[in-house]
């Protein structure tokens, strides 16, 4: 090989393994930094655009999760008060029973009369105020909780009306156990009875649509927990791998710059041809 002071082979090719070398430091510190092996399209273009569209579904099932649960809680509401209005008609038969004894004195019924108009409206009052998030599954709102990332599947529980006078609660808002005989409380406990069973029916479609939306909330988790394992086998750098390359890197960088420090020092062989 010729001796030659402008052009370096030796130099250049020390420089070019040097620089590789170099590159493929960065490139591991950079994994070492972000934990991820890809960062970016620049990374790797299929894989970072798969990652991309996984975490796109992700963010799409936590509005999802978001969903259902506002619908386990609204469901949960509209079941506290269902509860409550069965207890309160339980207690209003009570009084309606008792007013059947047809030797009860007026001030009796008077006193019997009072306490179950007391319950009665004290139905209305917990109906009225039965809401979560605008939502009144027990007076005029249906329940509906998305399923997926675009919105086009639902579970819905349909609106259980337990208003005075609706179609579960037989009972009106002027209903009476009447105060001078027991004709009234025995009208009244016919339909005292009626609203109960249908309460009853009541709670256990509301139960059994909570039931629906949990287990969903369950999967979603599930799913959810899927897919972020997913994106980080193809993302994720494996860290004891990528210290161990850091490592050999080091060492092949520093190997790179003696040699190119060598392969520079060369030409002066020259000088000693012209002493």
């Amino acid at each position: 090989m010729a001796f030659s002071v402008n052009t370096n082979g030796g130099a250049l090719l020390a420089l070019r393994s040097l620089n590789k070398s170099t590159n493929l430091l960065q490139t591991v510190q950079n994994r070492v930094s972000t934990g991820l092996k890809v960062a970016s399209a620049k990374d790797n273009a299929a894989v970072f655009n798969i990652a991309q569209k996984l975490r796109s579904n992700l963010a799409g099932l936590g509005a999802v999760k978001a969903s259902l649960d506002r619908g386990v809680s609204a469901a949960d509401v509209a079941i506290s008060a269902a509860e409550a209005v069965s207890d309160l008609l339980n207690e209003m038969k009570a009084k309606a029973v008792a007013a059947k004894d047809s030797g009860l004195d007026t001030a009796s019924r008077t006193a019997l009369n009072d306490e179950f108009k007391e319950l009665r409206d004290s139905v209305t009052s917990i109906v009225d105020n039965a809401e979560f998030n605008g939502i009144n599954a027990v007076k005029s709102d249906a329940i509906v909780a998305i399923l997926n990332d675009d919105a086009s599947k639902t579970i819905t529980i349909a609106v259980q009306k337990l208003s005075l006078g609706s179609g579960n609660i037989t009972i009106t808002g002027g209903s009476e156990i009447g105060t001078t005989s027991n004709s009234k409380a025995i009208s009244v406990l016919a339909k005292i009875e009626t609203s109960i069973d249908n309460v009853g029916t009541v709670l256990s479609k509301l139960g059994s649509g909570a039931k629906r939306i949990e287990l969903q909330r369950e999967f979603i988790d599930k799913l959810s927990d899927s897919i972020e394992v997913g994106i980080g086998n193809l993302v994720d750098a494996d860290l004891a791998r990528e210290s161990a390359q850091l490592q050999a890197l080091q060492v092949r960088q520093q190997l790179g710059l003696q040699a190119l420090s060598i392969a520079n020092q060369a030409p002066g062989a020259v000088l000693a041809l012209f002493q």
